[in-house]
């Protein structure tokens, strides 16, 4: 029998803000699922159910096990803070379940259970700034490129949105909020007000309100929601106020209005419609202040004049679908002089779409830690002036390349000799230098360890250390696998973590392994971790519950009692 999934928006946080049914959904359920801090705001609420705990980053593991615990008859409750809806898990959820051809009739039951978005719990704490129309934008560009990004801002600024920032900024990705300020102060007054609301309704709350131009004198990061108002947005008594219109058509101290409804919608009573005038960059002359005193004039400037619209036949339409295409793949130069003699072709206002980024990374080998000059020029000529190229601690460089032709990426790199790996939860080989490969006897083994599970898809990400000496100095028995090659043969670890208040080495559970019988154990271990560890369920954790591996049996780590440090507050 299906179970079914309830998609829980819990609001803000605090009990007072979440509805009934976010309540009884949450109570009615079997399992809980959800980003590990949300799943702490709402503990209490929990009780003895089983929990289902990720990072951020991980929605799609999220919403994967939910539709398959729901599956298997559970009632699934998938939290997300806010709406689920906005920025939550209820599209993931729906993704999934459309991958495996699910139907509403027959299929497991689906709930989405509406919370209060950020918005909505910030703009109630900075006073009324959302009364116009509004927008969201998330500055993440985890998932969008920032290019697209860049031009919402662009859009959302000249048609003079109230607008809330979503996930502004975070410790990695900090030129977002930089650049979204330098676009909109194209558009609005520098004094136009800003709210700044961390953790709304929390224990830590915290509400600022400034202007466009101070903006980033303030603490932003992934628990703030900015909100930045419109041209008519004013502060009166520490609150942000926006008008319900920019030229008042009711009198507050009328009991009848001047203007009856049907006559508000006039293009005479409207003169700053975007049907009368074009939105123009801003440029700072005869307009008022937008952070001035409410009812202040608002110079608006005279409609221009718009040319008759010519609309284009069929065949133009085409041709300009083809330019499309071409000018996507770089090849639209003949074809821009044809579109230009087209009556109505529309494309100088349209761009191609931006190519999608194609992620991997690469090292010069597992033994060898140069990159020679020819290497490191390809490198940049790949990655261009769009792209990214990232160090990491695992002797790898992490290339975020904008391409529709990554088979031609990956074919250039080999040629350059280059190591390619995939990137997330895979297998990732880190090996010694082998002393500048004087001590080369166990590398063919690394080697083929390499070819044989390197970037195997695991629940999460796993890494194999490697090292050529009893020495260890390249911290292998430190890592979720380590291998020592000592003594013509080797010594396996399991089990380690790095990170972390508990971080502790792997378990030494084997000495002497031969070398003919290393990759195939390691190669067993590997793939029943991947067949059967739960989603993001990390290797070390995977060891504890399953007690045995490969006739190894797992050990309790001695567990020590930390004292908070005293900081701070």
């Amino acid at each position: 029998m299906a179970g079914k999934l309830l998609v829980v928006g819990f609001g803000p946080g605090s009990f007072e803000h979440m509805t009934e049914r976010a309540r009884t959904a949450i109570s009615e359920s079997d399992v809980v699922i959800g980003y590990s801090t949300y799943v702490d705001l709402v503990r209490d609420l929990i009780g003895e159910k089983a929990v289902v705990r990720t990072g951020m980053t991980e929605e799609v593991s999220r919403a994967q096990e939910a539709v398959r615990q729901a599956e298997a008859g559970k009632t699934v409750a998938v939290i997300s803070s806010g709406d689920s809806g906005v920025y939550g898990m209820a599209g993931l959820v729906y993704e999934v379940l459309v991958e495996q051809g699910w139907r509403r009739e027959g299929g497991v039951e689906v709930e989405i259970v509406p919370g209060i978005s950020a918005i909505n719990s910030t703009a109630s704490l900075l006073g009324a700034p959302v009364m116009h129309d509004a927008c969201t934008i998330s500055l993440s560009d985890h998932l969008t490129p920032w290019t697209l990004i860049a031009k919402r801002v662009e859009a959302a600024a000249a048609a003079d949105f109230v607008i809330a920032l979503y996930n502004p900024r975070s410790g990695r990705r900090t030129r977002q909020i930089v650049e979204t300020q330098r676009i909109l102060l194209q558009y609005r007054h520098p004094d136009t007000p800003v709210g700044i609301v961390k953790s709304a309704y929390r224990d830590r709350e915290d509400i600022t309100i400034t202007t466009l131009a101070n903006m980033l004198d303030h603490d932003i990061g992934m628990l703030t929601t900015v909100l930045i108002g419109n041209s008519s947005t004013f502060v009166y008594d520490g609150l942000m106020i926006t008008p319900r219109g920019y030229q008042r058509k009711y009198t507050l101290g009328a009991e009848v209005q001047p203007l009856r409804p049907h006559e508000r919608l006039r293009s005479e009573a409207e003169p700053w419609a975007l049907a009368q005038s074009e939105a123009q960059p801003w440029s700072g002359a005869g307009q008022a202040p937008s952070g001035g005193a409410a009812g202040a004039a608002v110079a608006v400037a005279p409609a221009p004049s718009v040319p008759e619209q010519v609309l284009p036949d069929a065949v133009s339409l085409a041709m300009e679908a083809l330019y499309c295409v071409q000018r996507s793949r770089g090849e639209a130069s003949e074809m821009d002089l044809f579109m230009a003699g087209i009556p109505g072709a529309v494309t100088a206002a349209r761009e191609p779409e931006p190519a999608p980024l194609f992620e991997l990374a690469v090292s010069p080998g597992l033994a060898i830690k140069r990159f020679t000059a020819v290497q490191m020029m390809s490198l940049a000529e790949l990655v261009g002036e769009e792209g990214e190229m990232e160090y990491t601690p695992h002797h790898q460089l992490l290339l975020r390349i904008p391409t529709w032709e990554p088979e031609r990426v990956t074919a250039r790199l080999r040629a350059e000799g280059f190591l390619l790996s995939p990137i997330g939860d895979v297998v990732t080989m880190k090996a010694c230098d082998f002393c500048n490969l004087e001590k080369a006897e166990s590398v063919p083994y690394a080697e083929r360890l390499q070819e044989h599970i390197g970037g195997l898809k695991v629940p999460k990400e796993l890494k194999i250390g490697f090292n050529g000496c009893g020495m260890a100095c390249y911290n292998a028995v430190n890592e979720d696998i380590g291998i020592v090659f000592r003594r013509q043969k080797f010594d396996l670890f399991l089990g380690g973590k790095t990170v972390g208040r508990n971080a502790h080495a792997a378990q030494p559970v084997a000495e002497g392994v031969e070398p003919e019988d290393l990759v195939a154990t390691v190669e067993r271990i590997v793939k029943q971790y991947a067949q059967q560890g739960h989603p993001n369920e990390r290797f070390h954790k995977y060891f504890a519950r399953v007690k045995t591996l490969e006739g190894y049996t797992h050990q309790e780590v001695p567990v020590f009692k930390i004292e908070n440090a005293i900081c701070g507050d």
